[in-house]
């Protein structure tokens, strides 16, 4: 299963991490390629992006299912392909370093299926670390930046 996990060191305490990553209308937008997403309930979500893969292109929709929210902590969930035929897994684990640092982790784990699938892993193994990496960048980046502008979300 491709997969990718990335660590980053916050200077905001861990609820304020939680505040961010338990509302899923914060982070999606920060997927990359995003295009859209729809809240179905509160365990549940459909998200449309673009994935450049390579030389392919391809739109991608899939249903998110919220399978933990465990405050101020974890958030974990199952990914499953709508209009592609893929599975997967991820998290965002917070652990309070101090009272004003917190190390944030996100995990990602994404597999193809069917016919095409070897082919379209072999393609992940790259692509779905950096996209673990530049989501987790992203959601710290826009943590920080609202905690400089001393915004409360």
């Amino acid at each position: 299963m491709p997969s990718g996990t990335h660590v980053i060191k916050l200077d905001v305490p861990i609820e304020k991490v939680w505040h961010f990553v338990s509302d899923m209308n914060r982070w999606a937008p920060l997927v990359p390629g995003y295009m859209e997403h729809e809240i179905l309930s509160d365990t549940q979500s459909t998200w449309t992006f673009k994935g450049d893969i390579g030389i392919m292109q391809k739109t991608v929709k899939l249903q998110i299912d919220i399978t933990e929210w465990k405050e101020p902590s974890l958030v974990t969930f199952n990914l499953t392909g709508i209009n592609e035929n893929f599975a997967g897994e991820g998290y965002f684990k917070a652990v309070a370093i101090s009272d004003s640092e917190t190390e944030m982790h996100g995990n990602l784990d994404i597999t193809a299926k069917g016919v095409m699938g070897p082919m379209i892993n072999a393609i992940l193994k790259s692509f779905v670390p950096k996209t673990a990496e530049d989501l987790t960048k992203a959601i710290a980046e826009e943590i920080t930046s609202i905690e400089l502008k001393g915004v409360q979300v």
